[in-house]
């Protein structure tokens, strides 16, 4: 069987599969479960044209890193066959571990259990089925690699990972301020004592890439009304939770039921909830609500409805914390409204805050390789003013209410 296929991406055109590992990987039912999550949650609800998958990105990746290994070994970069398979896997791999619509699922099927956790137990799960081949993009992707720069490339502040879906979700989304160059960034790569950095000519397009990245967070993945929708579903899926644990018995995949049953933590996700896991993608989340929308539950229901019918809640984003007062006052609407207890009203109002930091100083910095040989961080050599900026977090605050309140006060 020709296992050194061909396929055909909106975003690079032709991508080849590199050998026969990744190729059998790809073909795992793990692997093509990611055709069934989505890459960005609940952001076609705004981008109507989001409907990309984890999938597609995983693909993307990969196609990156080859590019990554061929441009380092041309620099006289040394890296073995072993750790160029490697370096595949490991970025494949890497997000393998998504539940259902990307992160709702960390807050609300699971307890406060990564994707991240959840992908190297994929990828261990998988190493006994493929006589250990994964071993060492294990290591890699756990950053105990003796070769940083390895590691680097799979999780840093300018990774593969970020280079796919940076361009990818600007793509799909149709925000052109995302649209990096991932080549151009990947053509500047080079190593200096087993650290990745970027070379001189290569500084604006780092600096581009980190304003990118800031405008990607605050127009795509916390958009107001995107930020509404998630927590929205997570909402859904603790009622859905809550119910199941006073003895309602709710219309669920089987999959879906066994998350709905058991309080999974890191500690007793056993090889059979791995197992379960597996199963589990967007299409049984979609389902249950559309029938949960129809539930004697006014929370459920409600709930479902909104989502399913883009009714969404009213989301008004400051920069200064939300006074209780505020909240107190839309919680006590919408209890006579709809003459519900307050534990139900606190489904529908609620706050929170978002934060945004497109780079780290203190954390895998960006690294800039002057000719002169001299190796300074992105924000001292960059004359751009914004960058030191950039790298302070930035925190808002947001309150969610029914829409049906505007028309009370």
């Amino acid at each position: 069987m020709n296992k050194l296929k061909i396929l055909n991406d909106p975003i690079y055109g032709f991508i080849t599969i590199p050998n026969s590992l990744i190729f059998d990987l790809i073909q795992h039912r793990y692997f093509q479960r990611l055709r069934r999550i989505t890459q960005m949650g609940m952001s076609y609800l705004v981008y109507p044209g989001a409907h990309h998958t984890r999938f597609h990105h995983a693909i993307g990746c990969v196609h990156l890193m080859q590019q990554a290994v061929n441009m380092l070994r041309f620099k006289g970069v040394t890296i073995s066959n072993e750790e160029e398979n490697a370096l595949y896997v490991a970025i494949l791999l890497h997000d393998i571990g998504h539940g259902p619509f990307s992160h709702a699922m960390e807050h609300s099927i699971v307890n406060n259990v990564s994707h991240e956790k959840i992908s190297l137990l994929f990828m261990e799960r998988l190493n006994k089925e493929f006589n250990s081949n994964l071993t060492l993009a294990i290591k890699i992707f756990k950053g105990e690699y003796h070769r940083n720069f390895l590691c680097q490339l799979i999780s840093g502040q300018f990774d593969i990972d970020r280079a796919d879906y940076l361009k990818r979700d600007s793509f799909y989304t149709g925000v052109a301020e995302g649209n990096i160059n991932s080549e151009r960034l990947i053509t500047m790569l080079n190593v200096v004592d087993d650290e990745l950095v970027v070379e001189e000519k290569g500084i604006y397009s780092v600096e581009k890439f980190i304003v990118a990245r800031r405008l990607m967070y605050w127009q795509v993945y916390l958009h107001k009304t995107g930020l509404a929708a998630e927590q929205l579903l997570i909402r859904v899926l603790q009622r859905a939770k809550e119910l199941n644990n006073q003895g309602r018995n709710l219309y669920a995949s089987t999959a879906l039921t066994y998350f709905l049953n058991n309080k999974i933590s890191i500690d007793n996700f056993t090889n059979e909830t791995l197992e379960v896991f597996s199963e589990l993608d967007d299409y049984d989340i979609i389902s249950a609500m559309k029938h949960w929308q129809h539930d004697e539950d006014f929370v459920l229901s409600k709930l479902s409805k909104m989502i399913i019918n883009r009714n969404l809640l009213k989301i008004k984003v400051k920069k200064k914390k939300i006074k209780e007062s505020k909240l107190e006052m839309h919680i006590t609407d919408f209890m006579q409204a709809h003459n519900i207890s307050k534990e139900e009203a606190k489904y529908f109002v609620f706050t929170g805050s978002i934060s945004n930091q497109a780079y780290q100083l203190k954390h895998n910095q960006i690294n800039i390789l002057f000719k002169s040989g001299k190796i300074v961080d992105i924000v001292k050599a960059s004359d751009h003013l914004n960058l030191k900026t950039l790298s302070k977090p930035v925190t808002k605050y947001y309150i969610c209410y029914p829409k049906e309140q505007t028309h009370i006060r």
